[in-house]
């Protein structure tokens, strides 16, 4: 059967992996409501599209902190990718490239920052999770900067691991020949059977859960690369991440895997964007499965996002080849809806070319 969208992935990966893995991948937090209502709330934005408008030549390209990519979507981290594809992290890294992309390794990585750079070349952030070990930090985010990756997504959501139920049922745990290749060395490589969840767990033991902004600025001392603080819901952390020199904010809800019942993704991100007032550019992530999610979180100010499930799904699938295609469709299902909305670059997409539910109530009395 052909492959005609992002979606149909899942169910691929759903037949091909062990349970424990599909579960681990696809899951969301606790009654599962964000999960689902980050995919719901793309629904209920409704198109304005604009006619007779010259659409011949299309430009999706773009910048991302100064670095030039082909189009505004991008890979987020995602952990443990060896575990969907014994390729993992360097097919991902080859697809990203092969796109003219950026990839986001994630620090729980089944291959190394230095094994993720030899994918030749290819704009690659990183993603940190603040070890309560501040050296542990600082040798990590110094290796990636030698490696050549050019800014640093820092998680900022995750003090404790969200309580994810089919992890619990399964006594989640890394395959016994994988491990977190980053931490190799440190003998933090390696998660325990728990009596529930072994990441849930290897999180309490590990993660620094007094992680505060005061932190943000230590890593800044730290290292020369650019901050983006991944995890950002509201007006307020949107100021404070500007006011403490964040290079830029990822509006994120963990994939919906952290606090159920936190808004979608994409329905918070006008009002960081609002927050953050131009001074410094903000991205999403969440539910990212259509060219016209794409548009509608750009109309809504995001300056580009990040995809992170479907590409875990079409590796398990395909392995890199399956990356390529998602890739390739989003470009293509992105290009098209800019061209029947009356787009010809990223610049031309406005607010007005949506219609959000909020707008309709806010139109509503004008017609009583």
């Amino acid at each position: 059967m052909e492959i005609t969208n992002v979606m149909e992935y899942q169910a691929i990966a759903k037949q091909k992996l062990p349970k424990m893995a599909y579960d681990y991948y696809a899951s969301g937090a606790e009654d599962e409501w964000t999960l689902q209502e980050n995919r719901e709330a793309f629904s209920r934005i409704l198109f304005r599209p604009r006619i007779l408008i010259d659409v011949s030549k299309i430009d999706i390209t773009t910048t991302v902190l100064g670095f030039k990519i082909s189009m505004p979507i991008m890979v987020a981290p995602t952990a443990f990718q060896k575990m969907a594809h014994p390729e993992g992290e360097n097919a991902t890294a080859r697809a990203a490239s092969a796109a003219g992309t950026i990839m986001t390794l994630s620090s729980w990585a089944t291959s190394s920052v230095e094994e993720v750079a030899s994918n030749g070349p290819g704009i690659r952030f990183f993603q940190l999770y603040v070890y309560k070990d501040r050296k542990v930090v600082e040798q990590l985010v110094r290796r990636a900067e030698r490696a050549g990756f050019k800014a640093i997504a820092l998680t900022v959501d995750t003090p404790r691991l969200g309580r994810r139920e089919a992890d619990i049922k399964n006594r989640f745990v890394l395959p016994p020949h994988l491990t977190l290749k980053n931490f190799e060395g440190l003998d933090l490589g390696k998660m325990d059977q728990a009596a529930d969840s072994g990441l849930a767990s290897y999180v309490a033991g590990q993660i620094d859960r007094t992680l505060s902004w005061k932190d943000v600025k230590w890593l800044q001392s730290i290292t020369t690369m650019p901050i983006l603080v991944k995890g950002v819901i509201t007006a307020e952390d949107s100021r404070m991440a500007v006011e403490n020199g964040a290079a830029g904010i990822i509006v994120s809800n963990h994939g919906a895997r952290q606090l159920d019942y936190v808004p979608a993704t994409i329905s918070a991100l006008e009002e960081v964007v609002t927050a953050a007032r131009g001074q410094i550019p903000v991205f999403l992530d969440g539910g990212v499965r259509r060219g016209t999610d794409v548009f509608k979180a750009l109309a809504l100010g995001a300056a580009g996002v990040f995809v992170g499930r479907p590409v875990v799904f079409s590796l398990a699938a395909e392995g890199e080849a399956g990356v390529r295609n998602v890739l390739r469709m989003m470009r293509e299902e992105f290009e098209l809806t800019m061209a029947l909305s009356g787009c010809t670059c990223l610049a031309d997409i406005t607010r007005r070319h949506i219609i959000t539910e909020a707008d309709k109530l806010a139109v509503m009395p004008s017609r009583l």
